[in-house]
């Protein structure tokens, strides 16, 4: 196996590890094509909470499957690639939902919500989110995306940025050489036999999808990122905050995220010249799959941007 190959490999196996973490969601196992409307009567996160409210949105040719937990400031949660609600969010929804009003979505394809003949692209998919927020009657929200969802988070702040009231990604990038460059030349390697026996082929399966369609999503997915992407000038235009953390370890580039830092007043010395409204975080200790579980440390930073007045001014003695 080559060095690419077994850096894909490696990718794919170390996300089924988690998935089979999570919770082994039981809906959906007896939908069919003409149920999928019908919203499933448990959900991975109802172990812990139930949600408010869950069911269907239709957007731009989609039945997009959504949740609801919580009440406060809404906040929406956008999934990693071959993801659902269950593998990317069961335990970090109920930290959340204390005091927010959490929603969380399945993209074009993923979990409940069913592939539609549409070309999947970061930007198609923010518009989903842009739908989604229209179809609950929330003006604006603060965004969080994780890997592919923090991709679409910048495409929803670029497109429709009155919807977007602060924005925190994950181990995103912005263009398609924010990868570190092994981690990029792997996307091309991907193939559904990697999958096999994964949780997230048998989530696949047990969502109601056509186990005989799985090979065209996998390679349906991974075709985002085999296509050259830069927004570079857009995301450095994005008005709201922006809150980015990667780990030490991450997939992404150091670089990448220190280029966006920069752009939204980082990389001076803040006890002279005041406070960014940005931030950036370098998790220690920390892979691009391993991120997500850090809740001791990720959940406080992210609730403290969102909570915060974003005072520039510098601390004093």
């Amino acid at each position: 196996m080559n060095r690419h190959r077994l850096i894909s490999f490696s990718l794919v196996m170390v996300v089924g590890v988690l998935a089979s973490c999570q919770s082994d969601p039981k809906e959906g196992q007896n939908a069919s094509a003409g149920q999928h409307r019908a919203a499933p009567q448990d959900t991975a996160a109802s172990q812990l909470i139930k949600p408010a409210e869950s069911g269907y949105a239709d957007v731009n040719g989609l039945a997009l499957y959504y949740e609801v937990y919580g009440n406060g400031q809404p906040i929406v949660l956008l999934h990693g690639s071959y993801m659902s609600i269950p593998l990317n969010w069961s335990h970090i929804i109920p930290l959340l939902a204390k005091d927010r009003k959490v929603i969380v979505t399945e993209m074009q394809g993923h979990g409940r919500t069913r592939d539609i003949p549409r070309e999947l692209s970061y930007e198609g998919m923010a518009d989903d989110v842009s739908g989604l927020l229209k179809h609950l009657n929330i003006d604006s929200a603060d965004i969080v995306g994780y890997s592919m969802g923090g991709g679409i988070a910048f495409q929803v702040a670029i497109r429709h940025p009155e919807q977007v009231r602060r924005l925190v990604v994950l181990s995103g990038t912005y263009t398609h050489d924010g990868w570190w460059p092994e981690v990029e030349s792997s996307f091309a390697t991907f193939t559904p036999a990697m999958f096999e026996g994964t949780p997230i082929q048998k989530q696949y399966d047990s969502l109601g999808n056509d186990p005989d369609h799985f090979p065209e999503f996998v390679k349906k997915v991974i075709s985002i990122d085999l296509k050259p992407y830069d927004w570079s000038r857009d995301v450095k235009n994005i008005q709201a905050p922006i809150f980015m953390a990667i780990g030490d370890a991450d997939g992404v580039r150091y670089e990448h995220a220190l280029e966006l830092f920069r752009a939204k007043g980082g990389g001076k010395m803040g006890d002279i010249h005041g406070l960014p409204q940005s931030r950036l975080a370098i998790v220690p200790g920390t892979t691009h799959i391993g991120i997500i579980q850090r809740t001791n440390w990720l959940i406080p930073m992210i609730t403290d941007f969102l909570d915060s007045d974003l005072n520039t001014a510098p601390p004093t003695f």
